[in-house]
């Protein structure tokens, strides 16, 4: 199973859940302080929220496929470098509530996308061992620790 991943940095968690939940009739998987996802089965669909300035409309944080296997990580990173990406792995890394294996990549306008296998529940929401996602308020969109290492590549 695999499935797109939106993740939103949203002014306030309490009405975006509200919403989301009428939206897509579904209650959050994961509801945690500044934090939550929903996991949508139709559209298929892993919907997170990440609590950001009150200040600030709500906007895209990064996009995602998530997978079922850390194998299907490392076949999306092989074929990724095949195609001339720029790619940036992180193995058993800890985000977003979970502990993970991903790897980066950017479209040509510096959206971050990630191929992700959530691998066990974590107690933290804060990016730890290298992480670009879920950084609390006020987070940098463009991830610049993931920017390609090749600014040629940038499709």
């Amino acid at each position: 199973m695999s499935r797109l991943q939106l993740a939103l940095r949203v002014p306030d968690l309490a009405a975006s859940v509200a919403f989301y939940t009428r939206l897509f009739a579904t209650e959050p998987a994961k509801l945690r302080d500044g934090y939550a996802n929903f996991a949508i089965t139709d559209p298929p669909l892993k919907l997170v929220l990440v609590e950001g300035s009150p200040e600030e409309a709500t906007r895209m944080d990064h996009l995602g496929v998530e997978v079922d296997s850390t194998d299907a990580v490392h076949a999306a990173a092989g074929r990724l470098a095949e195609a001339g990406l720029s790619t940036e792995e992180e193995n058993d890394t800890t985000c977003c509530y979970a502990l993970q294996d991903k790897v980066w990549v950017h479209g040509p306008g510096r959206e971050p996308w990630e191929v992700y296998v959530v691998k066990a529940d974590a107690d933290t929401l804060t990016r730890q061992r290298g992480s670009t996602c879920c950084t609390g308020p006020g987070a940098s969109r463009t991830h610049p620790t993931h920017a390609p290492r090749n600014p040629a590549h940038r499709s």
